[in-house]
Formats: structure tokens, sequence, C-alpha cells
């Protein structure tokens, strides 16, 4: 029983020590602010926004699109996989009037979900780059451009990938504390990984791909629900560089209800179980830097989640009164260091991020309680799901995120 112990306290040591130096990592590249520098030429870039029944956002989303600022070509292209509400029509009228939006209607297919429309789309349209943004996202006018500067100008860039921010953090609680999770994964750890190992990681959205990098690499995996990590590890594995721009930035609409938010995060995490069994098959998927991701997302769906079940029952037990197994480093101290370390990034994130308030401290100090144990519940639902369907031989349908209308 020590010995186990023993073994699980020294993975949270090495888990904690490797999450700090990202989060010190990603502090120090944020706080560095390079001069931007124009390219003499920019290539072409054709946006691809995949679409389903998106009436209650596209029409904010294709206003963005319209603003964005570019030096060279950009083609708008609203790829509707067979809409059954006014999204069609939506984006008609716009390409009526902008002559840089386009209404490209999806042949039906199998199986479902974003990836075999992204890959229609990478087919059929012509560009030296593809941008893909969700169809409530609204970028911000120099998203596409940074994101075009930073892939032209590192080498070996595949393309690279910028930050994504909550539009409806101020909603509710809920909104909020997603939209401080976001700043943590997409502003200090993807910086962070990007300084120190120059990996960096397809965020699904606001995201760049060189298109005869894509086309080479054999496009999406159509049976992946989580599309970007998987080919982000594809990617890597090729000698490809992702570089993180995190100035590149677009905003997106949040699940604003506990019911939404699990029907999104059980489909990104049986996506992540699939890409988990994946990389176990293929070797291909641990060579080059791609290794580091690999054993990240290992830790992260397999170690992780025993020492957060090990670490609640610690936490649980020693508030009870209960005596614990005597270790030379007390438990209840690993406890209270991984909970430092938790509201650090936080908290670090909310000062990089110059967004500190009040109500975002107080979120930092209860989310570990609250919306980090929520984790365990879904992988577990997304294990039990993902199980059952590889019992039945059956792939899991795409599962489209919750839209809700708001005022503009």
């Amino acid at each position: 029983m020590t010995h186990a112990i023993t073994v699980i306290l020294s993975f949270f040591w090495l888990l904690l020590l490797f999450y700090s130096a990202l989060t010190v990592a990603g502090i120090w590249s944020r706080s560095r602010t390079p001069e931007r520098e124009r390219l003499a030429h920019y290539p072409s870039v054709a946006v691809l926004i995949p679409a389903r029944d998106e009436e209650l956002v596209l029409e904010s989303t294709l206003g963005a699109m319209v603003r964005l600022d570019y030096g060279g070509r950009l083609d708008v292209y609203v790829l509707d996989d067979g809409s059954e509400d006014g999204t069609a029509a939506i984006a008609q009228e716009f390409a009526a009037v902008f002559s840089r939006i386009h209404y490209v209607p999806v042949p039906p297919g199998k199986p479902s979900g974003k990836s075999r429309v992204l890959n229609y789309g990478i087919r059929t349209i012509e560009a030296d780059y593809i941008a893909v943004y969700d169809a409530d996202n609204e970028p911000e006018p120099d998203a596409v451009e940074r994101l075009v500067e930073a892939a032209e100008r590192t080498p070996d860039a595949a393309g690279a990938v910028g930050y994504v921010k909550t539009k409806n953090m101020a909603a509710n609680v809920l909104t909020r504390m997603i939209g401080l999770e976001f700043q943590v994964f997409q502003l200090l750890m993807q910086c962070g990984r990007w300084s120190l190992f120059k990996l960096g990681s397809l965020a699904g959205t606001n995201m760049l791909l060189r298109k005869s990098v894509a086309t080479e690499l054999g496009d999406y995996d159509v049976y992946a629900l989580a599309e970007d990590a998987e080919l982000t590890v594809r990617l890597n594995a090729a000698g490809y560089r992702l570089p993180v721009v995190p100035d590149s930035r677009t905003w997106e609409q949040e699940p604003e209800t506990i019911r939404a938010l699990i029907r999104q995060r059980t489909r990104w995490l049986t996506g992540n179980i699939y890409l988990l069994e994946k990389s176990f098959h293929e070797r291909r998927l641990w060579k080059g830097r791609s290794f580091i991701l690999s054993l990240q997302h290992a830790f992260t769906y397999l170690v992780f989640v025993l020492m957060l079940l090990v670490s609640d029952l610690f936490f649980v037990l020693g508030v009870a009164g209960y005596e614990l197994p005597h270790m030379q480093t007390p438990i209840m101290m690993l406890w209270f260091l991984t909970y430092v370390v938790y509201v650090g990034q936080l908290l670090s994130a909310l000062v990089i991020d110059r967004s500190v308030s009040l109500a975002g401290v107080l979120l930092a100090l209860v989310m570990y309680f609250t919306y980090a144990q929520l984790f365990l519940l879904l992988l577990f639902r997304s294990f039990v799901l993902y199980s059952w369907s590889r019992f039945r031989r059956k792939s899991l349908a795409w599962d489209k995120t919750e839209r809700v209308k708001r005022p503009a």
C-alpha cells in the first residue's frame, strides 16, 4: 500500500513540476511584447466556417468576417452541412452583398461532423492557407493577418494557432469559469509549451493551416471528434511546427448551462479517448516533438485521473479525521500544493490577461472544488459512451454545441 502511494505521489510531483514550468514559461512569454513586423507579401487565405443550423449566431460571425483586415486575398466560405433553419438564407444574403463571402452547400455524406465538412472545403477551395473558425466566432480585425505573419516567419510552420476568448463570459458563473479556464489553457499553457518545446496545439478555431501540408497529411480524420487534437499530433510527428500567436484573438460563445457543457465536453473527451487509443496503435504518433504531446495526453487521461481521485479521497478522509498512511511527505501537504498550483495558474492568467477582479479571484479559489471536479464525471461518462460504441462497432455521432441568441 505504502509503495503504491509512493508511486502515485511521485507522479503527482512530476505533473506539479511540469505544469508549474509551463505556467512560468507562459508568464515569461506573455510578458514579452515583440514589435509586430508586416510581410512584404501576404499569401491567399480561405476562411472555412463549418455550419449546421447556425442561424442564431451566423449573422454576427459573418459581420466579423467582413471587418477582417488582410493585406492579400481573403475569401470566406460558409460550408453548410445540410442546415434546416435559416443558415443558408443568412449566408446567401451576405454573399450577395460582400464579394469575399461565399455560400457552399456541402453534399451529404457519412460520417457526419466537422471533419468531413472541413475536408470537403480543403479539397475544393484553392488558397495558400486555410483558416478555420467555428460558426459562433467573432475574430478581431487583425486576427488572420497575425496568424499568417507568424506562419510565414517560423521555419517548418504548418500554420499557426491563436487565442480563443469567451464572448459571453458575463452571462453567469458557469461561463465565467469556462472563460477563466480558457485564459489558462489558451493563454498560459499554449504560450508556455511553445516557449519551452516549440510545440503548438490546434484549438479547432482561430487556426491556420497551409493547404499543401493538410493535403500531404491526408486531411482530417473523419472519425475523430477531437479533430484538432488528432491533427496536431500528426503535424508534429511529421516535423511541422504550429507557432502560438496570443495577439490573434477570436471571441467565442461558450455553453451557458450545465447540460450544454456536459454535451460539449463529452464530445471533446470522447474524441481525446479515441486519440489515446489511436496513439497506442500507431507508433508514428510518438515521433519527434509529438512524443511530448502523446505522453502528456496519456498522463492526462490515465495517470492524472487516478491522481485526482486519490487526491480527493485523501482530502475527504483527512477532513473527516481518519488517519492517513504515514509518509515522509505529509499527504495533506501534497494535496495543498496541488490546490496552490491550480489556483496559481488561474490567478496568473487573470494578471497576464489584465482581467483581475474580485469576482475572478473568488472564482479561482473555488474552481478546484467545483468546476475541476466535473472533469471526473465527464471523463467517466465519456469512457462509458466510447466503450459502448466500440462494443457495438459503431462510431459516435457528432454532437453540435448548443447556441444561444444574444443581443448584438
